[in-house]
């Protein structure tokens, strides 16, 4: 009876037998090899039991639901884009090239942080064979008592003088170690299970901890570099100026007179509502507009063009002819 109970835990027991040597069955997803066909041997990866997506043949990983993560990637590199195409041009020539450097290195640390949470092992643990999930289920048998209540899937040990209770995991077979949790987005046991981050697709967990804490720090100092930034021109939108003008000074020498800012309706609210919520000029340049054939009109002579550099003979001789 018990042998019975033994076969039933073991995941992959119920399978039928294939086509494989001696009759063993075939791993789950496995296609059957065609006759006369040399069959290739199949990677780990290939037959991985969790919720994750493999790419480059295994080498990186992901959780299946990576929807978020695309979003959170394509945030970073849209924010930061128009950073460098719009402010990092007129930064570096107007104020200084160190600006735009620091926010490329800060972005190309963001970038590889991110990636290395997302893609990296995050500490999962493999699951039970099928002999070593029968062996430890008559251990917890043998551990239970003669009456008909089933025994407890619960482990003591000792760290550091604490009594930590360890807890038996249904879907991996076996006793979670310590601070190890079971994410039920991956369907993996990780260890030191911190949490599972969708902005992230990936659980954060002891390989990957130390990626995730430098992704976060780095992309704070990146959003307040580029909040900085933010900060500036919403003060020039509220005086109504433009950045040329402010690094220039046009008006900050006349800020105590009456007319400091002409362009200023003083009132900050009235300024912003002006520049952000005015209407839109048309343009004048009509880049879709056809060229106008010549009309043939003749260009004024030479010596119609007043002279503004040089004098008059008559200026020069006191208007003696």
């Amino acid at each position: 009876m018990k042998d019975c109970e033994y076969r039933q835990i073991p995941p992959g027991a119920a399978a039928t037998p294939g086509p494989g040597p001696a009759g063993s069955p075939l791993p789950a997803g496995a296609v059957p090899p065609r006759a006369g066909a040399a069959r290739r041997p199949l990677r780990k990866w290939e037959v991985f039991p969790g919720r994750n997506r493999f790419y480059c043949g295994g080498r990186l990983m992901l959780a299946r639901h990576s929807g978020v993560f695309a979003l959170t990637l394509g945030l970073i590199l849209a924010t930061s884009g128009l950073f460098f195409a719009f402010d990092c041009p007129f930064l570096a020539s107007h104020l200084t090239l160190a600006i735009p450097i620091i926010a490329a290195v800060l972005f190309f640390f963001v970038i590889s942080c991110l990636l290395q949470t997302s893609f990296r092992d995050p500490g999962i643990l493999p699951r039970a064979t099928p002999s070593e999930a029968a062996d430890l289920e008559k251990r917890i048998d043998s551990m239970g008592s003669s009456t008909y209540r089933p025994p407890a899937r619960t482990m003591e040990v000792v760290i550091n003088k604490y009594v930590v209770k360890l807890k038996y995991c249904y879907t991996c077979k076996m006793f979670r170690p310590p601070r190890t949790s079971h994410c039920s987005v991956c369907d993996n046991c990780v260890e030191r299970f911190d949490h599972h981050c969708p902005w992230v697709g990936n659980c954060v967990g002891k390989r990957n901890y130390r990626y995730f804490y430098a992704f976060i720090l780095s992309l704070s100092f990146l959003t307040a570099f580029i909040f900085a930034c933010v900060v500036t021109h919403l003060t020039l939108l509220a005086s109504n100026l433009t950045t040329n003008e402010d690094i220039k000074g046009s008006w900050s020498n006349k800020r105590g007179s009456e007319f400091a800012n002409p362009y200023s309706h003083k009132s900050i609210l009235t300024n912003c509502c002006a520049v952000l919520c005015g209407p839109f000029h048309p343009s004048l340049i009509d880049r879709r507009g056809f060229i106008q054939p010549d009309t043939g009109t003749p260009s004024s002579p030479k010596s119609e063009i007043p002279s503004f550099g040089a004098k008059t003979d008559t200026s020069m001789v006191g208007g003696i002819p």
